[in-house]
């Protein structure tokens, strides 16, 4: 037979409102008895009915992911995240991907609020910074949390300085004698392809080089704007030694597109991406790239999220560290290599 949330009240000694309080995270419960009743649940593997637990509340216990995001890679990440902390407070969780930039794209918010209710969404972007939505949203008073917002210093949510992820690459390849350093943006919609560039800009002004706008091309962080791009860039006269993409999919069809040219990576050209996907050790060579903990920022903005629903505490904005993944297919410019074996 199914244990009842009675039975965990009898085994632990309390009533079921206490049990219920419990297991709905509310606060002002001793730590001992939360404990104990912990306990008991687990001892006699009880599994609180979904629906029942929504009916006796008035709320879903729901938490909706939206994503217009072309990477698979990165998205497959943040929802690994978000699971998680959804699991761990007995939350469910849905996925939907909304083209943000479709004339319904409200519409389809506000019938996905009023069809499914959740108790909050996660926000990706370029979603996070869409200002209908998030006026729309404050004004039904929906909780929300955004993940790499541009403005990072409001809001719930998990945050990366992506401004000084792009410096340090920018340095990296500076030290490796690179001075025609190529950027390829993400669309310009997008926060993050803003800090990306921004940090690109200045950490060339940081190596006193100049800022040639004919080595930046805007993308969609997707495999085939990072080839067409690429494509722009190689047929310059004076083409770059490296190239800094805005994600890892899009340093992924620069590097189809070197090939497709004859072009080794690195020998001939450098080639470094950003995000850490499992796509940047899947390639060959495989990919200098920035880490941003995707799947930390997807657990870590669903928490916070979470605790402002629960009204425990209210939730921040998080910021996470970054780090650079040095791999094969940076490697010193053409110029000091010649100058090497001089």
């Amino acid at each position: 037979m199914r244990t009842r949330i009675e039975d965990v009240a009898r085994r632990a000694g309390v009533s079921p409102k206490t049990v219920s309080r419990v297991l709905n995270n509310e606060p002002n419960v001793r730590e001992a008895l939360r404990e104990r009743i912990l306990e008991a649940v687990k001892a006699l593997g009880y599994r609180p009915n979904p629906s029942a637990r929504s009916l006796a509340s008035q709320r879903s216990f729901l938490v909706a992911l939206l994503y217009d995001n072309p990477s698979p890679y990165y998205v497959m990440e943040v929802q690994g995240g978000v699971l998680d902390a959804c699991d761990a407070q007995r939350y469910s969780m849905m996925v939907r991907p909304l083209p943000s930039g479709a004339p319904d794209f409200l519409e389809r918010v506000e019938a996905l609020l009023s069809q499914f209710r959740p108790d909050g969404l996660v926000l990706t972007p370029p979603i996070a910074d869409h200002v209908a939505l998030l006026a729309l949203l404050a004004a039904r008073g929906v909780p929300h949390a955004r993940i790499s917002p541009e403005n990072r210093d409001a809001g719930v949510g998990a945050t990366l300085d992506e401004r000084a992820a792009a410096r340090e690459m920018v340095r990296h390849l500076v030290a490796l004698g690179h001075r025609r350093i190529a950027h390829i943006t993400g669309h310009h919609a997008h926060g993050a392809s803003g800090w990306r560039l921004r940090g690109y800009r200045e950490g060339l002004a940081q190596a006193h080089l100049p800022y040639d706008p004919a080595l930046v091309v805007e993308g969609l962080f997707s495999f085939d704007s990072g080839v067409a791009a690429a494509g722009r860039l190689f047929a310059l006269r004076r083409r770059p030694t490296a190239v800094f993409a805005g994600n890892d999919d899009t340093a992924a069809g620069v590097m189809w597109a070197a090939a497709e040219r004859g072009l080794a990576v690195p020998r001939d050209v450098s080639v470094c991406g950003f995000d850490d996907t499992p796509l940047s050790r899947q390639v060959w060579p495989s990919l200098t790239t920035v880490c941003q903990p995707s799947q930390d920022m997807g657990r870590i903005a669903t928490q916070q999220l979470l605790r402002a629903i629960e009204g425990n505490a209210e939730g921040a904005m998080v910021s996470v560290p970054f780090a650079l993944r040095l791999r094969r297919s940076t490697g010193p410019a053409p110029q000091r290599r010649r100058g090497r074996r001089d």
